[in-house]
């Protein structure tokens, strides 16, 4: 399965967690917390970075 990984969010865990379920809400999809990096299902790459930088985040899509 296809995953889309968030990385170098600089926020203590409850901040981490409350972005994963505003991601998990808005995209309609599952996720979860690894180590330090948030786990979105699907490849939800173009839609994550304008939801982060619309919350202020200096996001970037990466990979292919």
């Amino acid at each position: 399965k296809t995953v889309s990984v968030i990385r170098g969010v600089m926020s203590p865990p409850a901040g981490k967690e409350a972005l994963l379920k505003l991601l998990k809400t808005k995209l309609g999809t599952g996720g979860a917390i690894k180590e330090d990096d948030i786990e979105i299902q699907g490849d939800h790459r173009p839609r994550i970075v304008e939801i982060l930088n619309e919350l202020g985040y200096k996001a970037k899509a990466a990979g292919g």
